[in-house]
């Protein structure tokens, strides 16, 4: 996409949006609602018309073809099944639209089947379906006709959170074996880092950033993404707290909770110059650890603390330890590790 710019009355959609996707690569369009994500995949779809920039597929420019042409496969958010079709004829809709023989489309339809793992659901119909069945029909149906691209539009939305984990990593095994050059839509950030080979933040039409997931969270290059990805807290006066005397050069800072150190008083000995005292404020069980809510210099920092070390309760005064932050100004942004630690290499 190069320079791709679509409106909808007065709100810009798309944003001079370049992007670029290699073959073979599962990409994710990251973003908050209303950030454009699904006008891009409905503008690569030829399901939208772009009021300026060119879309451009294996090299050929391809904004005057239309949508049935353009070699294209589409998994909806609500799986648009046909109801009153069986699940093999929703599958061979696509082979009967480029009049493939029937012999063929049997043959297709079984290959297809064995690879979504629904072997002898090909008389049912949708409504004789879980939710996940009817996204991998969905998925069956679209890769039917061997398009050269593949896209969906938060294609586990609709169904419950146990079902949409297992339709995750299934779901990139399956493209990692047919090698399709798939591009998916969603909000769920767990969702992008799980199934992407690389994700494109998104943010009013505009392309934030584009890395892989760990990139993408460990290096935002926008205070956008920084802000996004992953959960942060503002720090007023970041300058103020041990270590970051630096951070008086930019405007607004953040810090993730795997950027603090919460202990109780006493055990932060080794780190009398980089610790700070808080107050525990909220407590809340999240599985595999607690999250706590602690207050240092009138702000109100996250930690993750493990259940294994010694309980915490509302009030009590503890030791914290702020590793890094991330600081803005403007549109520039930049890591600052805490200046005192950068002796001591030990942090636990």
């Amino acid at each position: 996409m190069r320079g791709i710019n679509k409106s909808f009355g007065n709100f810009k959609a798309s944003n001079d949006t370049n992007l670029c996707v290699e073959k073979g690569r599962l990409v994710g369009l990251l973003g908050p609602s209303g950030s454009g994500k699904t006008t891009i995949l409905r503008i690569i779809a030829g399901l939208e018309i772009p009021d300026s920039g060119d879309i451009m597929i294996n090299g050929k420019r391809v904004n005057d073809m239309n949508a049935g042409s353009r070699g294209i496969g589409f998994v909806f958010q609500n799986y648009a099944l046909f109801r009153y079709m069986s699940v093999f004829e929703n599958v061979a809709f696509g082979l009967r639209v480029k009049k493939e023989s029937e012999a063929a489309i049997k043959k297709r339809v079984s290959e297809l089947m064995s690879l979504v793992g629904l072997d002898g659901f090909e008389k049912r119909f949708p409504s004789q379906l879980s939710g996940g069945q009817r996204q991998r029909v969905a998925f069956a149906r679209a890769i039917a006709p061997n398009p050269q691209i593949l896209l969906l539009d938060e294609p586990f939305a609709a169904i419950d959170a146990k079902v949409r984990q297992e339709l995750r990593k299934w779901l990139r095994n399956t493209i990692g074996v047919l090698g399709i050059t798939s591009v998916f839509v969603t909000h769920d950030q767990d969702e992008a880092v799980e199934v992407a080979d690389e994700i494109v933040v998104i943010n009013a039409g505009h392309v934030e950033q584009k890395g892989s997931p760990v990139d993408i969270y460990k290096h935002p290059a926008t205070p956008f993404v920084a802000r996004f990805i992953g959960h942060s807290d503002a720090m007023e006066n970041a300058a103020s707290f041990k270590g970051f005397e630096a951070a008086r050069d930019f405007a607004e800072a953040i810090v993730r909770p795997e950027f603090v150190r919460v202990e109780k008083r006493g055990l932060l000995e080794d780190y009398v110059a980089s610790a700070e005292e808080g107050v525990v404020e909220d407590i809340s069980f999240r599985g595999d650890n607690m999250e706590i809510k602690v207050r240092v210099s009138r702000v109100l920092l996250t930690a993750n603390y493990s259940l294994e070390k010694p309980g915490l309760s509302v009030g009590e005064k503890v030791s914290v330890l702020i590793r890094r932050i991330y600081v803005f100004d403007g549109d520039r942004t930049e890591i600052l590790e805490n200046e005192n630690l950068r002796e001591n290499t030990v942090f636990i």
